[in-house]
């Protein structure tokens, strides 16, 4: 079956970076994009980045662009999230998820991602 299992994640201070990592197995990777979404305690799921099947496309959350680079290594079935300059809102549960798609089109969507990992928590002290 489909898995997807998020690592990396810890307590780092603000400033600080962080790189999560998101090991795919039980699918085709180089057929999916992938996407990383957080959740915070109280509030909702939402959107951080997204690259296309290729790598060739890619987009991020205003909130984090600038700081945080996705990036994957079809080979390797992975997707990675490097978080640098890290502030104490940054602080969630962090969850990879995949979308089957061959196209550039990326979604911001958790609706759109029929995969998901079971999360990686991030928190950043001030």
């Amino acid at each position: 079956q489909v898995q997807l299992v998020d690592t990396g994640g810890g307590l780092v201070q603000a400033g600080g970076s962080l790189r999560l990592s998101c090991a795919a197995s039980g699918l085709t990777f180089s057929s999916y994009a992938m996407g990383w979404f957080r959740q915070a305690p109280g509030k909702e799921r939402e959107f951080v980045a997204a690259i296309s099947w290729n790598g060739n496309n890619i987009y991020y959350a205003d909130s984090v662009r600038g700081r945080f680079t996705i990036s994957r290594d079809n080979a390797k079935n992975t997707v990675y999230l490097q978080m640098n300059s890290l502030k104490p809102e940054d602080t969630a549960v962090y969850y990879c998820a995949a979308r089957n798609s061959i196209t550039q089109v990326l979604r911001t969507s958790m609706r759109d991602y029929g995969y998901w990992g079971q999360g990686t928590q991030v928190t950043v002290s001030s």
